[in-house]
């Protein structure tokens, strides 16, 4: 025999990429192919689930709601220009999300890119920023695995975020260097000590504290850290502005809601409390401009965060970089029980609903029905802007994991998030029903994942309240005092017909009775359902006043 044939053919960047992918756990791939992708998804392996979303954006969104719902950090694949183009609003999303995704994207051939062909990415490292950790394109073929890699570290240490490596389409075929090396990352870090006694002193010196809990302790699994601590502390507690995750159970006797989005009436709300405690949440996520104070008199503020930017962003108080959980359990084991004043009471809230009921139902009407039939381990997805407070009332976040939004306030998140949301439940065997409520206007940026949810038959209702209008624009015009706006007006959108295009069951839903049938219905389908409801308009304050 000759020697030609005892040699052993040289692995290639492709078959090193997919083992590395394989040893991550990364063989779910969200994406929409396109021409300089497809020599990466050439002989795609039976052991990768590719799900396929039909615009780029959906694609983010969804791999963001998965990421989240399984707590790992997801493979996206994208094209390096147009692409990413698409999906850039949603990427933005993931990274104010703190949402570890890997981007890969195809890029034009090597030899041809110093010309400038045709869908290449002319500067492939600049077109995801600011919105990534991390953007690179390997100098060589042969750093593509050592590439991914890095990016899945830097994608998982705290702050968790997307990042982006741009890949030439005539790499994947070239010899690799053997078996990619992979390394593992912490994706979390402790408080200082210090930091802690003299956070800790603060705390027990204060004679009317507040907590105001983020996204980031639910993120950190410090649910039941912040049930522990509040309860200890016997203080009032507080959601952080817009926040994305829930963290904090809504029905507990100590909780007082969200504060408001605005500088003055958030420092008025605040007033009588001497220590805010901002755990897991910058300080603050304002919206409008309400100009005021940024703290009550006499009061001091201490943050806890693992973000660095958003200790530095921070306008007042001191800041401790620390694990949301880990800096939970360090204050209860530094700080005693407080015996000096009674813990806080339920707020009484009284819900009437109008009889017989108003045609076409309020928001508020609408939710009640809902929440009837309302399973106890059911997934809230919310992108109802205008409708959030109502909602909230009859949907109250009562466990960990169970609620999500978008960070951003970039539009076209809710929907295809909920699609990954229910991909992961369906994978993981934990299959909660997920039960997306959007806006009727915000359903129209990425209706195309529809298509996704129809074609994995994934358990998701998509409610629809339709007001044929931009409410929350509208809303924001009378604060900023701009009469006559053009396009808040949505006439003759259609959701039911939209959604059956792709394939989907969708009805309308006019009265309670129709809203709990319809629900009911949904609740037991093998796939997704889309219930459109006709709701009120309703002329409503974007900032309430501060009682």
């Amino acid at each position: 025999m000759s020697k030609n044939k005892h040699a052993e053919v040289q692995m290639t960047v492709h078959e090193a990429t997919y083992n590395l992918l394989r040893r991550l756990g990364l063989t779910t791939i969200f994406g929409n192919p396109g021409s300089t992708e497809q020599p990466f998804l050439k002989n795609f392996p039976k052991d990768f689930q590719y799900v396929l979303g039909l615009q780029e954006a959906s694609v983010v969104a969804m791999a963001d709601g998965f990421a989240q719902a399984t707590k790992k950090p997801v493979l996206l694949n994208l094209h390096s220009g147009a692409g990413t183009g698409n999906g850039m609003c949603n990427v933005m999303t993931a990274f104010q999300n703190k949402t570890p995704l890997v981007i890969t994207a195809g890029q034009q051939t090597r030899e041809m890119i110093l010309g400038d062909p045709y869908l290449t990415n002319r500067d492939e490292t600049v077109l995801p920023r600011p919105w990534v950790k991390w953007a690179y394109q390997p100098v060589r073929a042969q750093d593509v695995p050592g590439a991914i890699m890095r990016a899945y570290a830097i994608a998982l240490q705290p702050p968790a975020g997307p990042v982006y490596v741009s890949i030439p389409l005539d790499d994947w075929d070239q010899p690799a260097l053997g078996e990619a090396v992979v390394r593992s990352v912490s994706s979390r870090y402790s408080p200082d000590p210090e930091r802690i006694a003299l956070f800790a002193e603060r705390i027990k010196k204060s004679k009317n504290p507040v907590l105001v809990y983020g996204p980031e302790i639910e993120r950190a699994g410090g649910w039941e850290a912040g049930i522990q601590f509040a309860e200890r502390l016997k203080a009032p507690v507080y959601i952080s502005p817009l926040a994305d995750r829930a963290s904090f159970p809504q029905t507990h006797p100590q909780f007082r809601g969200m504060v408001p989005i605005a500088i003055g009436p958030l420092s008025k709300k605040l007033q009588g409390h001497d220590l805010i405690i901002v755990v897991g949440a910058q300080v603050f996520r304002y919206y409008p401009f309400v100009a005021g104070d940024y703290l009550p008199q006499g009061a001091e503020l201490l943050q806890v965060t693992n973000d660095p930017w958003d200790a530095a962003a921070a306008v007042v108080g001191e800041s401790l970089l620390s694990d949301s959980k880990l800096a939970l359990d360090a204050f209860i084991d530094a700080i005693p029980a407080v015996t000096s004043r009674p813990a806080p009471t339920a707020l009484r809230t009284e819900r009437t609903l109008p009889s017989p009921p108003n045609n076409p139902l309020t928001a508020l009407e609408a939710f009640a029905a809902l929440s009837e039939l309302r399973p106890n381990d059911a997934i809230l997805v919310n992108e109802t802007a205008s409708n959030f407070g109502d909602l909230m009332q009859y949907w109250p976040i009562q466990k960990s994991d169970t609620y999500y939004t978008f960070a951003s306030g970039g539009l076209g998140w809710g929907s295809p998030a909920a699609v990954g949301v229910a991909l992961a439940e369906k994978k993981m065997g934990t299959g909660h029903p997920v039960v997306a409520v959007i806006g009727d206007g915000a359903f129209q940026y990425s209706v195309q994942d529809v298509y996704t949810a129809v074609q994995l038959k994934l358990k998701v209702v998509f409610v629809v309240p339709c007001n044929g209008e931009y409410a929350i624009l509208k809303e924001f015009a009378v604060l900023e005092k701009t009469p006559n706006v053009p396009g808040l007006e949505l006439p003759g959108l259609e959701v039911v017909s939209a959604a059956k295009g792709f394939g989907c069951t969708a009805v309308h839903a006019k009265t309670r009775q129709d809203i709990k049938e319809a629900f009911a219905t949904a609740l037991k389908a093998d796939g997704p359902t889309l219930i459109a409801i006709p709701i009120a308009r309703q002329e409503r304050p974007l900032v309430p006043p501060v009682d």
